[in-house]
């Protein structure tokens, strides 16, 4: 069922499990994996971190898997809104079956103001999306 999928990554505990999850889906159904990040359009440190942090998850991908990356281009104006449009438009145009993202799993006022990326994507998308919820620390 999923043969394409997008991995979407923020450095993020969280994102780089959701990319170790994109990576499981993608080894057992022998599919296509493009991992992206999306970086703020005027922001030159933040390309070069996402540069830097493409290039570590593909090595963590490792071999085997056709892996591509993608550096995106964010409208930093428009905050987490335009990161949600810039991998909603890369999932949309490489015609995605199955995006997986990460989520910082905000509550209450911080959620009402912030919102989430990955709650943005769901309506954006026309692929399935998976969530990945930071693991419960236990103790």
């Amino acid at each position: 069922m999923f043969m394409k999928i997008m991995a979407a990554i923020d450095g993020s505990a969280t994102s780089m499990e959701a990319l170790m999850e994109a990576k499981h889906i993608a080894a057992s159904r022998q599919a296509a994996l493009c991992i992206v990040y999306a970086a703020a359009d005027s922001e030159e440190a933040d390309q070069q971190v996402g540069r830097m942090l493409l290039e570590r998850a593909k090595s963590v991908v490792g071999n085997g898997l056709h892996v591509e990356v993608r550096l995106l281009q964010a409208e930093a104006e428009y905050g987490l809104n335009g990161t949600a449009e810039a991998i909603a438009a890369a999932a949309n145009e490489w015609d995605a079956d199955l995006v997986v993202v990460g989520t910082a799993n905000r509550r209450g006022l911080e959620r009402f103001v912030i919102g989430s990326v990955a709650e943005q994507l769901i309506p954006k998308v026309e692929a399935s999306v998976l969530v990945i919820r930071p693991r419960r620390s236990t103790g």
